[in-house]
């Protein structure tokens, strides 16, 4: 044996055994610490998660001023309405145009703002939606979806939304996805922490030797069963405890999930993205191929709304889709019009991965990529269901109620963690104060 040999090393190899640093107790210091970090952000994120879930819905409730229609009568044409919008602010451009809405509904347009000739920086108009009567044309209200100030009915339900996953940072040298970063930070150490959690709840091996010593049951599953139940008739602070285990336990599956799309939503295009497509196989879109114009010079489109949507709907009856049109959108970052399919109402709500969409490029007016639910590799799968899984609407109404039922949960988590913690802090000083 080298004398330079460690001593660790040395009885290693003397003994021929190696034993494995006791992991609990480096686990739980992982699980203690990075849980406070997340905590005050989890909270925040999972109750506003069990409000978003029912974003359309509230928002009917909350603005029926701005939601439904005031006239009876046939509706005007969408396209011609949009040429309307345009005309009376020449500051802003129709970025997405509603082709199927439900009966009753207003047409809810999207904008944005044009670039100002006269200082080269985007207007700023104030509002990037505009509702109007589908028979008259009327004007019923805008509004800034996702406006952090004020808040407002009317901008109630988007500042949730904003907040849930950016918590409305703002815009810091010249970069504005501070916020999506930290959040997607945040999921990347809760992913990892929902299996330290788990592997937390697992019986000891102190417990393990009670059972061989004949104390209590010896079976795996007798060790681990009160982990999952929570002791009613228990003091306060053993109830918390079960609380934040057992419904760690019995949510898990449902957790890891809305912990990792949160990842891979947040952090799609710096890390998700890029990762999945090293090791699968992926078919990029018109998104992943072209790099974003800078913020203050949208492309400007050649092609009009009306050419793309007769250009879509003739390539729709090629392929026997008997869906209607239901949107089309123009994304002036990118120089891309995007056309969808489907019925009535059936852009929100719906079980599955979402509508098709053909792609056209603003230029030329070529198809500029697809997306078909279920349709592509299994890493482009993967991708089109990491929306639908988070927020539940996968599963379609069941799936959203339980999204919600598990945004109530991860707050409850968060409290229940901390509770815990400081209940352990309390016990510690103490003792400390005793020697």
């Amino acid at each position: 044996m080298d004398a330079r040999t460690p001593p660790a090393i040395a009885r290693k190899t003397e003994n021929r055994t190696f034993r494995l640093p006791p992991m609990r107790p480096i686990i739980g210091f992982w699980h203690r610490w990075v849980g406070l970090v997340m905590a005050g952000f989890l909270f925040i994120s999972g109750v506003t998660g069990a409000v978003i879930s029912w974003d359309h819905e509230l928002d009917d409730i909350l603005n029926p001023h701005l939601m439904h229609a005031r006239a009876e009568g046939p509706s005007k044409a969408p396209l011609e309405l949009a040429k309307v919008i345009e005309a009376r602010d020449p500051r802003v451009q129709v970025t997405f145009v509603p082709l199927a809405p439900e009966p009753g509904e207003a047409y809810a347009f999207g904008v944005s703002p044009r670039q100002d000739p006269a200082t080269g920086k985007l207007f700023t108009p104030g509002y990037n939606q505009i509702f109007l009567d589908p028979a008259t044309g009327e004007e019923l209200g805008r509004r800034e979806w996702g406006a952090a100030w004020p808040i407002t009915t009317e901008t109630f339900v988007s500042f949730l939304y904003v907040l849930h996953y950016s918590l409305h940072i703002p815009a810091l040298w010249g970069v504005d996805r501070w916020g999506v970063w930290l959040m997607g930070v945040i999921a990347v150490l809760w992913t990892i922490d929902c299996f330290a959690g788990a592997y937390l709840t697992l019986p000891s091996r102190a417990s393990a030797q009670k059972g061989k010593n004949g104390k209590s049951g010896n079976s795996f599953w007798s060790r681990w069963k009160p982990a999952w139940q929570i002791k009613t008739k228990a003091s306060a602070y053993r109830i918390n405890f079960d609380i934040h285990r057992a419904f760690s336990l019995w949510l898990w599956g449902v957790l890891f999930t809305v912990a990792f799309t949160a990842f891979s939503l947040n952090l799609y295009t710096e890390v998700f993205y890029p990762v999945l497509s090293k090791v699968s196989k992926t078919t990029p879109g018109p998104f992943e191929l072209r790099a974003p114009a800078p913020l203050d010079q949208p492309i400007v489109a050649r092609k009009t709304y009306a050419e793309v949507i007769a250009t879509a709907e003739t390539e729709a009856r090629r392929r026997g889709w008997t869906d209607p049109v239901g949107g089309a959108f123009y994304a002036p970052g990118y120089g891309v019009y995007g056309v969808t399919f489907h019925q009535p109402g059936g852009d929100h709500g719906a079980a599955g991965v979402g509508t098709p969409y053909l792609y056209y490029d603003s230029t030329t007016g070529l198809p500029a990529g697809e997306r078909l639910p279920w349709v592509g590799t299994a890493a482009d799968i993967f991708v089109q269901a990491q929306f639908p899984l988070h927020s539940g609407r996968i599963l379609g109404l069941p799936g959203r109620i339980l999204i919600s039922f598990t945004g109530l949960v991860v707050a409850a988590l968060s409290v229940t963690g901390v509770v815990i913690w400081w209940k352990k802090r309390k016990a510690r000083v103490a003792r400390r104060a005793k020697d």
